[in-house]
């Protein structure tokens, strides 16, 4: 019995290993932007269109990733592909990525519409939130890991969610809270449990504030879209 024991503790024991070093080693390739040009026909049609909306689980816009942080990008893809991101689209097109092709895709949408030498966003929001707003941000404090102004997450992995889409960012939040849903839901467990202190009403509060901060985000039109 005890050999059984040991001889599936080391299996198991072997197996994360193996997967968290698969996934270091994902996060480590390095991404060539101008690949990636080459790599986005299938994010283009949502992505590369302004004000965009996706209909599923309900409508909103999606999101805006020209700008956004490559380890931020490259983070969410492996979630897509992986399952624990369960929007079936997204899933789709991430299970046909390689992770060459995901290190690629995010080095290009981070340095998409970047203008070298523009000035740098304020340390804070120039707009104020209300005392309620404050109230809710406070509660889950999000500055602490998205940064002050929202645009400088403390760890890379992290996105940047200054002027993001109000309604993509209500969605997004919601989705954290969702539960056996084999369709809707997002696996992070941090967020997951920020996300589940505030009613749905309080989160599209927190999210039309935080759309309405000053941005490095943008969606950059492809030339057949403009």
């Amino acid at each position: 019995m005890n050999k059984l024991f040991f001889k599936v503790s080391a299996t198991i024991f072997a197996l994360t290993v193996s997967l968290v070093t698969a996934t270091a080693q994902a996060q480590d390739i390095k991404g060539d932007a101008k690949a990636g040009e080459t790599k986005n026909a299938m994010c283009i049609g949502c992505h590369g269109i302004k004000g965009y909306q996706a209909t599923f689980p309900e409508v909103y816009k999606v999101p805006m990733i020209s700008g956004q942080g490559a380890k931020y990008i490259m983070s969410a893809l492996h979630a897509y592909k992986k399952g624990e991101r369960k929007h079936p689209t997204m899933r789709g097109i991430a299970e046909t990525l390689s992770d060459q092709d995901i290190a690629d895709l995010a080095a290009y949408y981070s340095a998409s519409g970047v203008v070298s030498g523009a000035t740098a966003l304020p340390a804070k929001p120039a707009k104020e939130p209300s005392a309620e707003v404050q109230a809710l941000l406070g509660k889950a404090n999000c500055a602490s890991c998205h940064g002050a102004n929202f645009s400088m997450p403390i760890d890379p992995t992290y996105p940047k969610i200054a002027g993001q889409h109000a309604d993509y960012l209500f969605v997004a939040l919601k989705a954290y809270k969702t539960e056996n849903n084999p369709k809707v839901g997002r696996g992070n467990a941090i967020m997951g449990g920020m996300a589940k202190q505030y009613t749905n009403a309080e989160l599209k509060l927190l999210a039309g504030y935080i759309s309405s901060v000053d941005t490095e985000l943008k969606t950059v039109p492809q030339s057949r879209f403009r």
